[in-house]
């Protein structure tokens, strides 16, 4: 998921550069919401993780 962030950055870095504003904006406002949802799913699953906890192993 954070892969598809960056990749709507790259597209909004481009087309910045290259006069498309409309497009760049888009870009940048998708890759940002990716990018949050891409951080709370990593938190949720941080704390289910936490939660359930892990059985200790016995050698």
């Amino acid at each position: 998921m954070l892969g598809w962030a960056v990749t709507f950055l790259v597209v909004a870095l481009i087309a910045a550069v290259l006069g498309f504003g409309g497009i760049a904006g888009t870009a940048i406002e998708i890759a940002k919401i990716i990018f949050f949802v891409a951080i709370i799913l990593f938190l949720v699953s941080a704390v289910v993780g936490l939660l359930r906890g892990r059985p200790g192993r016995v050698p």
